[in-house]
This record gives structure tokens, C-alpha cells and sequence, in this order.
């Protein structure tokens, strides 16, 4: 009996033991959760609510209308009243957004399409005070925008941290205006770094499952010592904790020359590029698909100038490496025209090194040519399953091309290597692994010689006027 009391204690002992264990425990994975009350409290102050004015006026669909009134005809009636059962009188749109003030006398950063075309700009401060806000300046391709009010020199502010610096999993706390709610505070962790969404030719966007809404575009991302290490600026609308925040690193430079007046100038290479795949690394000789593939040096442009060629891969710019086309713009755009940058070049299994003087980046895209009319005439057939035949001169214009030159596709085998890859009908092949060619022949014994080695072939073609590279496997 004894000894059977003793163990009764024993496992007492040892289960008191367990509880305080899981206790402490609790309390101390309780007590690393961080508090986001004086952080929200303190930079609460800096941030602003912003209200828009846009007049919307009368749909063009009202002056096609017009040209059908005739006086004294028999629907001269309908066409008086066309306002009023159509609705097309001139009208006032409201928007919301968010912001915050980065200087003492009245700054203050928000997104362009919060702005964007708008008659009237309102600020409006923490404890209800509105201003007039003056744009100062603004940049649509990275959506970031400059305000200015007067309301004194005295005014809370925010500081740009460092968003290089952050990392994958840290906390951060989104303050802003969701659904006209102002102030609102929600917190998350930073869920990826470089984004790209399709937004504009910059994106390098910060991922966080912070809750962001409509109307906390403009609004600020901050670490948790205040800084703000992004604009948050987009959201997946079919999603849930999915924002994406312009990064400070980026926007920091764009503001501080709106801030001065000065217009944002960036650099440019003049050059058409396009991300390598494994195949096409292969077939070039480098040991990994990083680098941006040279589709076109466009004559008379700074690249070209410097003697950068069509099949070039750009591996670094200043000695930075490149990973891709999207790493390449905006190290090229974050250096000033005129200023010289070093490329680092892949050439014929070389590396090689261009100093190229920078010119200045024209922000309107450039056209897409129209689609050639093509014959059907069928060419030769090669061994990978294309028909190809010489360009002739009257089809050399209609191609986008300076002169007949090349192999014209008229067609391809479905069950063969080239039927597997991204190759159509129509193009132009200008090269097969940086040679030029221009008969089937030539064309063959490429494909045989080098091809066989390498196991692929990497191919310039011309599709709708623009240079562009494609690969085609050796193996079906």
C-alpha cells in the first residue's frame, strides 16, 4: 500500500512537473508576440486620408448622336432629352486613398492612381483637418505621387527605412483608409520580396499578408521600429492576404527628386531583350539561364553605339549581377542618362566588358507592328520538322525586314522537334546559333554539326517586325 502511494506521488510530482513546463511555455511564446500599440499610436499621427474630386464628362457616345439631330426632324425630341434618359450630363466622381507626411511642412507620398486625373485633391489629418492638397509631382510607372499642403511646419512625419534590409517573415503593420475607415490598423509579416505583377516595367514589389483594401493605396508599410519600408499600393482582389507595397528602397529616389522639381529621368541601353530558359542556356555555352538574351541592339541607340550585339547575354550592369530582363530595366533605369554603365557581356563562350554611355528612356511603349501576310507556299523541309524557303525581295518589307535575308517558315511538322516549340509559321530565321543563314543547307549543317553537340539549337527570328530568340530541342 505504501509503495503504492509513493508512485501515486511520484506521478503527481512528474504531472505538476508537465502543466508548469507547458505553463511556462505558453507564457513565454506569449510574451515574443510583438505589441503594435506604441508603434500604431506614434505613426498613427503621420498618416492622412486623401479625398478626390474627378469631373466625368459627357460620354463620346452623346457627340456621335449629335451628327444625327436635324431640326424639325421627327426625332428632334428624342434627341433634346438625350441627357436626361442617358444620363450623360457632366458628373462628380469620389475616391479615396491614403498617405503620409514625410516632412514637417507638408509633404506628402501617396500612389498616382490615387491622384490621377483628379480636379481636387483633399488631405485630411488625424482629428478630422482638412487641407487643399497641391500636386507636386508625379511618376506613373512606378504609381508613386507628391503632395503638398500648408498647414503649418509642424507637422508629424514618417521616415523611409530600408527595405533591402528587410526579410521574409518579419512583421510589419499597414495604417491606412480601407473603405473610407480611417486609421485603420492591421498587421501581417513581409511574405515574399521582387514581385512582379504586371503593374508597370519596374515592379519589385514587397509581398505582405497585412490586411490591405481599397482606399489604403498611398498609404504606408513600416518595420517595427516606424519606418516605412513601403507604399502599399495593390491587392489581389480575389485573394485574402495578399497585398503588395512599392518598395522604399525604390520609391526613396523617385520622391526626392519630385520633391526638387526635377522631372525622373532614367537610363537607357536601347536594346530589345528576352529571359533565357535551359535551353537556351545550353545552347549558348553558359552554365545557367541568369542574364538577359539581346534580341535586337537597335541601331543608332546607346548599346549599339557601344558595340552591343544582337545574341549578346547582359550578365551584369556595373558589376551587379543581372538575374533577368525585369533586374536588368531597373538597374538601367536607376542610373541617370548620360552617365556610363559597364556591361557585362556573354559573347562566342566569352566574357567580355562594354562601357555604354546612357541615353534617356522615352516612357511611351513602343508600337507592335501588324502581322505580315504570308504565302503558302511550301520550301525545303529540315530535319527538325520545318519547311523553310528564302525571303523574297517583295516579302522582305512585309516581314520587317531591311533586306531578303534569312528563312521564311511556311511550315511545321506537328510530330516533329520544332512542332514542341515555340516557333510558328511566318517567322523569320535571321540566325541559328549566332550564324547567319540563309539557305536550307547551311541551315542543316548546323543543325548537325553544333546542334548535335549541344543536343539544342537556339534560333534569331523575326515575328511581326521584333527580333526574338527561340530554342528547339536536338531530342523529340
Amino acid at each position: 500500500m505504501n509503495r503504492m502511494n509513493r508512485y501515486k506521488n511520484r506521478i503527481s510530482i512528474m504531472l505538476a512537473v508537465l502543466v508548469s513546463c507547458v505553463w511556462l511555455m505558453a507564457g513565454t511564446a506569449q510574451a515574443q508576440l510583438p505589441s503594435f500599440t506604441e508603434l500604431a499610436e506614434k505613426a498613427g499621427s503621420a498618416v492622412v486620408n486623401i479625398n478626390t474630386v474627378k469631373t466625368i464628362k459627357a460620354d463620346q457616345r452623346q457627340q456621335l448622336f449629335e451628327q444625327f439631330r436635324e431640326k424639325g426632324g421627327p426625332f428632334e425630341d428624342f434627341f433634346n432629352n438625350f441627357d436626361k434618359f442617358f444620363q450623360q450630363r457632366p458628373r462628380k466622381q469620389r475616391s479615396l486613398g491614403s498617405g503620409f507626411i514625410i516632412s514637417p511642412d507638408g509633404f506628402i507620398v501617396t500612389n498616382n492612381h490615387v491622384i490621377a486625373g483628379a480636379d481636387e485633391v483633399n488631405v485630411t489629418l488625424q482629428g478630422e483637418k482638412d487641407y487643399n492638397a497641391t500636386i507636386v509631382g508625379r511618376d506613373p510607372d512606378t504609381d508613386l505621387a507628391l503632395l503638398k499642403i500648408d498647414a503649418g511646419d509642424n507637422l508629424p512625419t514618417l521616415k523611409f527605412g530600408d527595405s533591402n534590409k528587410i526579410k521574409i517573415g518579419e512583421w510589419v503593420v499597414a495604417i491606412g483608409n480601407p473603405f473610407g475607415l480611417d486609421h485603420s490598423v492591421t498587421a501581417g509579416i513581409i511574405s515574399a520580396k521582387g514581385r512582379i505583377i504586371g503593374a508597370g516595367p519596374y515592379d519589385d514589389f514587397l509581398q505582405t499578408d497585412a490586411s490591405i483594401n481599397p482606399g489604403n493605396s498611398g498609404g504606408p508599410l513600416l518595420n517595427m521600429d516606424g519606418d516605412v519600408i513601403g507604399i502599399n499600393t495593390a491587392i489581389v482582389a480575389a485573394g485574402q492576404g495578399i497585398g503588395f507595397a512599392v518598395p522604399s528602397s525604390s520609391a526613396q529616389r523617385i520622391i526626392a527628386q519630385l520633391k526638387t522639381g526635377e522631372k525622373i529621368r532614367r537610363g537607357w541601353l536601347g536594346v530589345s531583350i528576352q529571359n533565357l530558359d535551359d535551353d537556351m542556356a545550353k545552347a549558348l555555352g553558359l552554365e545557367n539561364a541568369n542574364g538577359a538574351l539581346v534580341a535586337n541592339a537597335m541601331p543608332g541607340e546607346p548599346a549599339a553605339k557601344a558595340g552591343v550585339k544582337t545574341g549578346d547575354v547582359i550578365l551584369a550592369v556595373n558589376g551587379q549581377k543581372v538575374e533577368d530582363t525585369n533586374e536588368l530595366l531597373r538597374k538601367i533605369a536607376n542610373i541617370k542618362p548620360d552617365e556610363k554603365a559597364r556591361l557585362t557581356i556573354w559573347r562566342n563562350q566569352d566574357t567580355q566588358f562594354i562601357d555604354v554611355t546612357l541615353g534617356e528612356r522615352d516612357s511611351e511603349a513602343l508600337a507592335q507592328g501588324e502581322s505580315p501576310s504570308m504565302e503558302s507556299e511550301q520550301g525545303a523541309k529540315s530535319e527538325l520538322g520545318l519547311s523553310m524557303r528564302q525571303v523574297t525581295d517583295r516579302e522582305a518589307e512585309a516581314l520587317g525586314l531591311d533586306k531578303p535575308q534569312g528563312l521564311l517558315i511556311t511550315d511545321i511538322a506537328p510530330d516533329s522537334p520544332a512542332g514542341d516549340s515555340d516557333v510558328v509559321p511566318g517567322d523569320v530565321i535571321l540566325e541559328i546559333n549566332q550564324q547567319p543563314v540563309n539557305s536550307v543547307k547551311q541551315f542543316e549543317s548546323i543543325v548537325k554539326d553544333e546542334g548535335a553537340k549541344k543536343g539544342v539549337v537556339i534560333l534569331l527570328l523575326k515575328r511581326r517586325g521584333q527580333n526574338l530568340f527561340r530554342t528547339i530541342p536536338l531530342e523529340k
